[in-house]
C-alpha cells in the first residue's frame, strides 16, 4: 500500500537541479566571463569585447548561456505567490467537475496574413484529426508519495526549473487537440496545491478528482469522473480513455495516437520497452532460481490506452487485492475482461522519474528541447546590408545543430508573430540603427504581451556596438548600465536579459554605420 504525500510549501524541502558551469564568451584577443550561470537573480552586467579586425573576415564566438544558464529559473520571491484560483470549490469526495485554467495565453494583436494564415491551416489539420480519432480522455493517477525519491516532496511536485513536474506532463497531453479531458487524481492534502498549479500555468480541460491510497484505486476515481453512471460527475464518458504517469513527462502525440488507435481495435493496448537488465527470479534462500530472457520479455510503459467499457469493467470487477497490490492495467483487462492488449513500440523518453538523479535528467532534456532555436532580431529589413546579417551567418556556422532565423522588428511587432507562434524561446537583438536599448525595448514589450515565458524561460541577449574614437568608454558604458533595471524587471516575468557590447574601433564603427544607412 502507498501512502501519500503531503506537498511541502513554497521554501519548505524539494529538489531542484543546479545550473551548469560558468559559459565564457570569446572575440579576438580578449576574453572575458559572461556572468554567474547559477545567480540569474543578481543583476546582469555586460560582457565587453574589443576586435580590430573587419568584422566579414573575423570567426565570431558568440557567448552564451551554457545548459544550465540558458533555460534559467523562477524567482518565487520576485514572481509572487500564485493568484488564488477562481471558481474552483471542491465537488464531493471523489469527484470534481473541470478546474478552472487561468487565462489562455494571449496572442498578438494585428498579426500578418502569413501568421494568420499558418494558424488557419492548423486550425484545419486538427479539425481533419479530430474527425478519424474517438472520443478520447486521459486519466493521470498523481496521490504518489514518492518513497524511492527519498524527498518529503511528491516527487510529481518536485520542481524542475521551478516549475512543478506535473506540469510538464499535463502540458504534453494539452498539446493533443484529440484528447477531450483530463483527469488528475490527487490526494485531498495536495488538492488546493493542484489547482494552484493548473491557475498559475494556465491549463486547460483538467478535472480533479480524490485520489485513493493505492495506484489502481486513483486510476478508478479518475475512471468513476468519466462514467456517465456517475450523478455528480461534469464530464462525458469517452469512447477510449488513455491512463498515464504523472511524472512521465515526455510523451509524444505519435505515441499516444498509435496506443489509441491500437485500443480502439484490439480492446487495450501499451507501450512498451526493450529490457535494460536481465530480470532474474531469487529462491526463497536468496539464491537465484531463473532467469527471464531478456529477448524475449519487454517492459510495460505509459501511456496505456483502453476502450472505456472495457476498463470501466475490469476495474468493476476486480479484486480488492488488485485494487491493493496490482499495477498494471493490462492484466486487468486480461484478467477480469479476457482482452489481450496489443503491445505498440515506446519511445525512449517514456520514462519515468522515480529517483532523485530522473530530475536532473528531465532538467538536461527539458534545456535541451528549449534550446535548438535562436531567432536574430534586427532593425532593418532583409534585403538590407546589416551587420546582423553578418552575425546571423556566423552563428549557424558556429552552431550547425541549432535552428537560426532571422525577423526584423517593425513599429507594431508583427514580424515576429511567427516565430512566437513556434515557440522559439532564445532571442539575439542585434541594436544598430536605433539609439541604447530602442530595439531590445520593443522585442521585451512584445515578448511579454505575448506571454511566451509563462511556461519556459525567454533569454535575450542585446547586442549593441561601440565607436571608441567618437563616444568615451565610461559615457557609453554609462549610459547602457539601465540594462541592470531592464534585467531586473523581465525576470519577474521570467525573461533573462542579458547584454553583450562589441567594442570596435572608428574605422569599423563607420563601415557599420554606412552598411545600415544606405
Amino acid at each position: 500500500m502507498r501512502r501519500a504525500g503531503k506537498l511541502s510549501p513554497p521554501g519548505g524541502a524539494g529538489i531542484s537541479a543546479e545550473a551548469a558551469d560558468t559559459p565564457r564568451g570569446k572575440i579576438g584577443s580578449r576574453i572575458v566571463p559572461w556572468g554567474p550561470a547559477t545567480d540569474w537573480s543578481a543583476p546582469l552586467g555586460w560582457a565587453l569585447f574589443e576586435r580590430s579586425a573587419p568584422l566579414p573576415s573575423c570567426p565570431l564566438h558568440l557567448a552564451t548561456p551554457g545548459a544550465g544558464a540558458a533555460a534559467g529559473r523562477f524567482d518565487p520571491e520576485l514572481e509572487g505567490p500564485a493568484a488564488p484560483p477562481a471558481a474552483m470549490e471542491p465537488g464531493p469526495p471523489g469527484c470534481s467537475g473541470p478546474a478552472a485554467p487561468g487565462p489562455r495565453l494571449r496572442r498578438l494583436c494585428g498579426a500578418d496574413r502569413e501568421a494568420s494564415a499558418a494558424l488557419l491551416g492548423r486550425a484545419r489539420a486538427e479539425a481533419g484529426l479530430q474527425r478519424c480519432v474517438p472520443a478520447v480522455a486521459a486519466v493521470l493517477p498523481a496521490g504518489g508519495s514518492g518513497e524511492r525519491m527519498g524527498v518529503p516532496t511528491p516527487k510529481q511536485f518536485c520542481p524542475v526549473l521551478d516549475r512543478p513536474l506535473i506540469s510538464y506532463t499535463l502540458q504534453a497531453l494539452e498539446r493533443v487537440c484529440w484528447i477531450k479531458d483530463i483527469v488528475v487524481a490527487v490526494t485531498r492534502e495536495n488538492m488546493e496545491a493542484m489547482k494552484g498549479i493548473i491557475q498559475r500555468y494556465q491549463h486547460q480541460r483538467i478535472s480533479l478528482v480524490e485520489a485513493g491510497v493505492t495506484r489502481h484505486r486513483s486510476i478508478f476515481s479518475g475512471l468513476k469522473a468519466l462514467a456517465q453512471d456517475q450523478p455528480d460527475s461534469q464530464l462525458s464518458k469517452p469512447e477510449v480513455v488513455i491512463i498515464h504517469d504523472a511524472v512521465r513527462p515526455f510523451v509524444e502525440e505519435d505515441v499516444l495516437l498509435k496506443v489509441v488507435t491500437a485500443a480502439k481495435e484490439h480492446g487495450a493496448a501499451g507501450a512498451i520497452r526493450p529490457l535494460v537488465s536481465t530480470v532474474i527470479c531469487p529462491s526463497a534462500d536468496g539464491c537465484l532460481d531463473q532467469s527471464l530472457d531478456r529477448a524475449r520479455h519487454r517492459a510495460s510503459e505509459m501511456p496505456q490506452a483502453f476502450l472505456f467499457d472495457v476498463i470501466y469493467e475490469a476495474y468493476q470487477q476486480c479484486s480488492d487485492y488488485d485494487l491493493e497490490f496490482g499495477t498494471e492495467c493490462l492484466h486487468l483487462a486480461l484478467n477480469y475482461c479476457h482482452i489481450k492488449a496489443k503491445l505498440v513500440e515506446g519511445s525512449p523518453d517514456l520514462w519515468k522519474v522515480t529517483y532523485k538523479r530522473d530530475l536532473y535528467a528531465a532538467e538536461s532534456i527539458i534545456k535541451e528541447r528549449i534550446s535548438q532555436q535562436i531567432c536574430m532580431v534586427m532593425d532593418t529589413k532583409e534585403d538590407e546590408e546589416h551587420v546582423g546579417h553578418r552575425l546571423e551567418e556566423m552563428l549557424k556556422n558556429e552552431l550547425s545543430h541549432v535552428k537560426v532565423t532571422s525577423r526584423a522588428l517593425g513599429h507594431t511587432g508583427r514580424d515576429l508573430q511567427q516565430i512566437i507562434l513556434e515557440q522559439c524561446y532564445n532571442f539575439v537583438c542585434v541594436n544598430v540603427r536605433a539609439y541604447e536599448f530602442e530595439e531590445t525595448q520593443k522585442l521585451l514589450d512584445v515578448l511579454k504581451e505575448s506571454d511566451l515565458s509563462l511556461l519556459y524561460p525567454v533569454v535575450v541577449i542585446s547586442v549593441h556596438f561601440l565607436d571608441c574614437k567618437s563616444v568615451p568608454f565610461g559615457q557609453k558604458m554609462e549610459n547602457l548600465t539601465q540594462i541592470r533595471e531592464f534585467a531586473k524587471e523581465v525576470k519577474k516575468r521570467n525573461i533573462l536579459l542579458c547584454g553583450l557590447l562589441i567594442y570596435y574601433p572608428q574605422i569599423i564603427f563607420s563601415l557599420l554605420k554606412r552598411w545600415s544607412n544606405n
